[in-house]
């Protein structure tokens, strides 16, 4: 029995297609160390991410498709959900710590990652969150590779969270603690975290001019769209460090 090929919308990688209940992708340089990732996380009993199911007659790498609720990239979550997806990425790292990434791994290195503590998704934001029946799922780790929790915890609060300039300062601030505190982030690094705030959104909104100035897409095309709010983003973070350390001390 043929089945039907259905496309998958995204910003950022094309070609992604669903057929029955998987999903294929194209191949990458980085995709032998992404597959060796998600089997590790599958046998270590993490069910926060797609299965890995080989290749396809065309070469594609084929993924368990996790049906579900797609979120919500304005970051409407609840406080209790964003405690609780805290909670899920604390679960991701301690998953990810015990990763031996494979002999000669390439990763895909989209945004340089400030140090390699451990294998970080790089991009948990709400557009690659799933509400799945068996809860929190993460998909679309081409991304994926060497990083600190910090930097990751950083993207993932502000981007959850809905850090945004159109949201009032003192409702971030307690959208961020609720985050933070699910994770259950030690005190002593709640500093540096509000300070990193604003360097991992200026990040994302450089990556994003630059790849306007030369052309290079998916990057130029999403910073037509997205590129003043990551730039608003990253000043708003950086101009109010002192407010979201008070919160989250």
């Amino acid at each position: 029995m043929i089945q039907m090929e259905q496309p998958l919308t995204g910003n950022v990688t094309a070609g992604v297609v669903r057929v029955g209940d998987t999903v294929r992708r194209p191949v990458g340089p980085w995709t032998e160390a992404v597959d060796a990732l998600l089997a590790h996380l599958h046998a270590v009993g993490f069910t926060g991410a797609p299965r890995p199911l080989g290749r396809d007659a065309q070469g594609r790498q084929v993924l368990e498709y996790v049906p579900g609720e797609p979120g919500d990239p304005c970051g409407t979550y609840s406080p209790a959900e964003l405690a609780s997806i805290g909670a899920f990425l604390a679960d991701l790292h301690r998953a990810t710590a015990g990763v031996v990434p494979p002999a000669g791994a390439v990763w895909q290195r989209v945004i340089p990652p400030d140090g390699e503590e451990l294998i970080c998704h790089h991009d948990a934001a709400p557009w690659n969150l799933v509400r799945a029946a068996r809860g929190w799922v993460l998909i679309d780790w081409d991304g994926a590779g060497p990083g600190t929790r910090r930097w990751e915890l950083a993207y993932a609060a502000q981007s959850m969270a809905g850090m945004r300039p159109e949201r009032p300062v003192a409702e971030s601030a307690a959208r961020l603690r609720a985050f933070v505190d699910g994770y259950g982030l030690v005190r002593a690094e709640r500093p540096a975290l509000a300070a990193t705030l604003g360097p991992r959104a200026r990040a994302m909104s450089d990556l994003l001019r630059r790849g306007a100035r030369d052309g290079v897409q998916p990057w130029a095309r999403i910073h037509a769209t997205d590129g003043p709010h990551w730039a608003a983003t990253a000043d708003l973070l950086d101009a109010h460090v002192d407010t979201w350390t008070a919160a989250l001390a």
